[in-house]
């Protein structure tokens, strides 16, 4: 309880001199940038920024030395912040890294960055390098799927195990409705007015969570403002090669999640997934978009620990 104190008293506290001020925007933008670092804080985790070599990349992670590691990977245009109501429940039993990828959150953004799969799952190597990490286990959602399949390929030595959730990096038998949209010439992540942010949003999540409109509204705000940036790390993103020839080539213990209402990639990948992965494990959310391990935080939690649980006893605990 007194955890949940501590989330809720900022916010409350923020909501009441927002109405006394009539300063609505500001207050938004104030628990846009901090109240998910507040939560993050009170299930156990500390932010920090690790220098790579070419950049710093900003994470959270918990003090658990010792322990296996599990490496947790955002998709486009998110950043850390979607994990950590997932993430609590491996505080106690694993070394869990969040990294904000280069281009995205507090890691930030540079034009002269590349920001393709292979050149951010060297980056994922270096981060580990730095934190002294010899192997882990990856999971990434979207984008960040696409990043866990490639680096599980081209660090097979270094993956214990590889989870992709609603991932990018291959080609749906069926157009989801943004390949629809992209291909009629309209990236619903380059928002140039609250409308279509409106409309972006609700093509993320089946079941969002509860979120104040002023919280929208700095969310509207940030993804109008980073509109370049994005356009081109989307044109990076999109110039990495696709990973059906590859697939075979993923040989850690994997598994693939998939919400069937996923309108941002449709689910009809499973099935190219299925072909190319060998021994592949797969698990459909009913009801569920982009977003399993926010739409449905503790019983994908359930689904990933029984997953490294049942995994041989060299591979959970290396």
């Amino acid at each position: 309880m007194k955890k949940i104190s501590l989330l809720i008293l900022p916010l409350v506290l923020a909501l009441v001199v927002g109405m006394v001020n009539g300063a609505y925007g500001r207050v938004g933008h104030w628990l846009y940038a901090n109240v998910t670092d507040l939560e993050a804080s009170a299930y156990g985790f500390e932010q920090s920024a690790v220098d790579i070599g070419d950049m710093e990349l900003a994470l959270y992670s918990n003090n658990n030395p010792g322990k296996p590691a599990i490496v947790m990977l955002h998709g486009y245009s998110a950043d850390k912040d979607v994990w950590p109501r997932f993430a609590k429940h491996f505080v106690d039993d694993y070394q869990v890294i969040i990294p904000d990828m280069a281009g995205h959150g507090d890691t930030g953004f540079d034009a002269s960055w590349d920001y393709s799969m292979p050149a951010q799952a060297k980056r994922l190597a270096a981060l580990l390098d730095k934190l002294d990490i010899a192997q882990a286990h990856v999971i990434g959602n979207s984008m960040g799927g696409f990043l866990t399949a490639t680096f599980a390929i081209a660090y097979p030595e270094r993956t214990l195990s590889a989870t992709m959730v609603d991932p990018a990096g291959v080609m749906s038998p069926q157009p989801s409705d943004m390949m629809k949209m992209l291909s009629a010439g309209h990236n619903p992540f380059l928002i140039h007015n609250r409308a279509e942010f409106d409309s972006f949003y609700a093509m993320t999540m089946a079941q969002p969570p509860f979120l104040p409109g002023m919280v929208l509204e700095a969310m509207s705000d940030k993804y109008i403002e980073r509109r370049a940036e994005l356009e081109k790390i989307f044109t990076d993103f999109h110039s990495s090669d696709y990973l059906e020839e590859k697939l075979a080539d993923l040989k850690a213990p994997a598994m693939l999640w998939w919400g069937d209402k996923d309108r941002l990639l449709h689910v009809s990948s499973v099935s190219v997934w299925e072909a190319g992965v060998p021994q592949l494990k797969t698990h459909i959310f009913n009801g569920v978009g982009h977003m399993p391990m926010v739409e449905v935080a503790s019983e994908a939690a359930g689904l990933y620990q029984d997953f490294l649980q049942q995994l041989p006893a060299q591979v959970a605990a290396e």
